[in-house]
């Protein structure tokens, strides 16, 4: 062979070498999700809750299947699954029985498929002898779970009345617990000094502390209601007191006077918006009585919320109004009800008055527990607003059969399918109605005060996707 012919047969090979080199290789399986241990922990706050524990390998994200030891394992519950925190996972369960064994096993997701883990068994301890116990029913309930405060608890009950939910307060958690649309809960609990400026509080659904929620300016936060956003910012109403010379409208000279501020705080708790009833209000637009003391309680702010333009609404119990607020520059953009109202109401009912629970249904549109419009029944009842025309409609109105009256406290809230939540306060009364006014699901007996009651869709995200 010549050595031209044998160059060329060099630089032949050479390149048959490149060409295998650069041939892109068969892509690698993904590893499969490995779970090297599994525990289960209960709840010390919560018998009907634990906390699972997982180490895995390989996974996105692990969830708890579950069921009773004596049931089959075909009736498993599932968790929601929960992101991995580098090769561990911390997974709530909720909503389990008293005093029972569960059999739980992990099941971990990645990109290589799922996987179960062991088997292990986990007993439930005993309710608390102090929980309140409920019985409840109807004919159509909507699914989920109602929220509210019960003497020294925040619980959730299911549709049948049982407690599937709890966390103790040592002093009770005030007017309010309530879920938020991020998915925890929120209460102002009572203290045993009344002049200590208590925040509320926001816990998640192992009943742990994630933040405390106070008033800017060194104002007292008010225990009737609060909006949390997205952002973490939240909406308050707060207790601003001043001394005021009221001798020429009914009342004292060194009148200690208290007025509902309301805020907006960012995420870091920094002031973001005040707007203060004494640029706005006149003393003399509450009731004569209500001014005649040492200590006058004049608007009494009881809810708020946004409406479908981001401005506030807000309710004044003792002025028997309901009020617009423009965000962010304060003023006042309309006033329905009490001595300053500037509509007029086309309805065959009288006009409420000592209202509770304003809360935005649609543009233009929102609902409020009338408590003594009419003196002999307290009714839930929806408007719609014209601004423009300044005209308020009645288009729905609620009441209990037989008829209650509560003089404070109570809720609404505006479910899907046109259904209605309601609570009549101290008349002891929680019911749902379709959009015809019938009772589709109630708390059976008397549940005692209920201030605000909210249905929920789930006990792993309260809040979340639902109306306040």
């Amino acid at each position: 062979m010549s050595p031209r012919i044998r160059c060329n047969a060099i630089i032949c090979a050479l390149v048959l070498v490149i060409a295998c080199e650069n041939e892109p290789s068969a892509p690698s399986l993904p590893l499969p999700a490995t779970i090297s241990a599994t525990s289960v922990a209960a709840n010390p706050d919560n018998a009907l809750s634990a906390l699972v524990s997982v180490q895995v390998r390989n996974a996105d994200s692990v969830a708890i299947r579950f069921h009773v030891t004596d049931a089959l394992p075909a009736d498993d519950s599932v968790t929601p699954a929960v992101q991995m925190v580098g090769e561990a996972a911390a997974i709530p369960m909720l909503g389990l029985l008293p005093l029972s064994s569960y059999r739980l096993r992990a099941v971990a997701y990645g990109a290589g498929g799922s996987v179960l883990g062991d088997a292990i068994e986990f007993t439930t301890g005993a309710l608390p002898s102090d929980l309140p116990q409920y019985t409840a029913g109807g004919t159509d309930p909507l699914r989920g779970y109602v929220v509210f405060a019960a003497g020294l608890y925040g619980v959730v009950i299911d549709n049948t009345g049982r407690v599937v939910w709890y966390h103790r307060f040592p002093n009770g958690p005030g007017l309010s617990f309530m879920a938020e649309p991020n998915g925890r809960y929120v209460a102002r609990p009572m203290t045993s000094d009344p002049t200590d400026l208590e925040p509320w509080i926001e816990f998640d659904t192992m009943g742990n502390i994630t933040r405390t929620l106070g008033c800017g300016l060194g104002l007292q936060p008010r225990p009737h209601d609060l909006i949390t956003e997205r952002d973490g910012s939240y909406w308050l109403m707060c207790d601003e007191v001043r001394t005021m010379d009221l001798t020429a409208v009914g009342g004292v000279a060194q009148a200690r006077v208290t007025g509902t501020a309301v805020q907006h705080l960012s995420a870091e708790g920094s002031l973001l918006f005040h707007w203060s009833p004494y640029d706005h209000f006149a003393i003399t637009d509450g009731q004569l009585a209500d001014r005649t003391g040492a200590n006058v309680n004049w608007t009494h702010g009881n809810a708020l919320d946004l409406d479908v333009d981001g401005n506030l609404i807000v309710s004044f119990r003792n002025l028997g109004e309901i009020t617009k607020i423009s965000v962010p520059s304060g003023a006042v953009i309309w006033r329905l009800g009490g001595r300053q109202n500037q509509f007029a109401f086309e309805s065959p009912l009288p006009v409420f008055s000592g209202q509770h629970s304003v809360r935005v249904s649609a543009a233009g549109a929102f609902m409020i527990l009338d408590n003594v419009g009419t003196p002999t029944e307290s009714r839930a009842e929806a408007y719609l607003v014209d601004a423009a025309a300044r005209t308020a409609r009645l288009t729905q109105s609620y009441s209990s059969v037989p008829v209650v009256v509560t003089q404070i406290g109570g809720s609404v809230q505006s479910l899907p399918e046109g259904r209605t939540l309601v609570s009549f306060g101290t008349a002891g009364r929680v019911e749902e109605y379709d959009s015809e006014g019938r009772v589709t699901w109630r708390i059976e007996g008397n549940p005692g005060y209920v201030f605000r009651a909210q249905r929920i869709r789930s006990l792993y995200a309260p809040g979340v996707g639902t109306t306040r």
